[in-house]
């Protein structure tokens, strides 16, 4: 069997034009380089080069066999170095996953400040609330909340924040605010997606301490958005994280309970592995960090 390096060799002969010029570029001795191109002749069971003290001259042959790979082995190196510079330079698509209120807190004008800073990354976001497999579904990284250690991935915590209870004024008004939290079992609330069961929120109190109460409403939801509208449209009480605080400032919701709050509402950064993360990936990680760490300290 034709060993392609080989082919490749013929083809560096021949653009250098002997075998000590060969050599040198490509860092072998010239006896090495003249020794694999006769192999390569045996192994092809036909002379590609006609060998005199001064100069190498191609046979039909060789013409032919040159002619026929030039073109692919120069394909081969060209992409090999726009690898190498694509490592150096970050570049290609990046494929993100994300939760579905992501934008309500992240800048949009933030993407068009990184592709301005790196015009050869594309990116793909996917928003979604449910726990996305990152190898099955091509994501190249994830940025969830309240992510757990998971072995088979790299999970890197980038910022925290706390969930409060919310409720709109309408709703307050028909219904009264609870007084306690055992109170919100009389209330309706809304609430994450169950499949079936009752929702048990866990909430800790000024002074620390966790407290449980269970709840239950006629409207839930999968998406942090939904659970806010839903809230708006004075359907009950929620637990929401950040994307309230807008509302809040407006009036358009109001704090329940307010010395009760779900603590370390972590948003996770999460990939499939630390070795060779692509340097579009790695920037784009990056990014979003300050961002939500310059957001944070405001």
């Amino acid at each position: 069997m034709v060993d392609l390096d080989d082919i490749g060799l013929f083809v560096q002969v021949v653009r250098y034009g002997s075998f000590s010029q060969t050599g040198r570029r490509l860092g072998m001795p010239a006896n090495t380089v003249s020794r694999r191109i006769q192999q390569l002749e045996e192994r092809l069971g036909v002379r590609l080069m006609q060998r005199s003290t001064r100069r190498l001259s191609l046979t039909d042959a060789g013409r032919t066999l040159h002619e026929r790979c030039a073109a692919a082995v120069d394909g081969l190196e060209e992409a090999v170095q726009d690898l190498i510079a694509g490592s150096r330079t970050p570049s290609g698509a990046v494929r993100v996953a994300l939760p579905a209120d992501f934008f309500d807190f992240y800048e949009m004008a933030w993407v068009v400040e990184f592709l301005d800073a790196h015009p050869l990354v594309q990116l793909d976001f996917v928003l979604s609330d449910a726990t996305t497999d990152l190898i099955a579904e091509g994501i190249d990284v994830a940025f969830r909340g309240g992510t757990t250690p998971n072995p088979d991935y790299v999970v890197r915590q980038i910022s925290s924040g706390s969930t409060g209870l919310v409720a709109s004024p309408a709703y307050l008004a028909a219904h009264g605010a609870p007084a306690t939290l055992t109170d919100l079992a009389h209330h309706d609330c809304v609430t994450a997606s169950r499949f079936r069961g009752p929702v048990t929120w866990r909430l800790q109190g000024s002074d620390g301490a966790e407290e449980e109460v269970r709840v239950t409403g006629r409207c839930m939801a999968n998406t942090a958005q939904a659970l806010r509208k839903a809230t708006l449209a004075g359907l009950g009480i929620a637990l929401l994280p950040r994307i309230a605080e807008a509302d809040i400032a407006d009036g358009r919701l109001v704090p329940v309970l307010p010395h009760y709050q779900r603590g370390n509402q972590n948003l996770c950064v999460v990939y499939p592995s630390r070795r060779l993360l692509p340097l579009a990936v790695s920037a784009f990680i990056e990014s979003v960090v300050e961002k939500l760490n310059a957001e944070n300290l405001q």
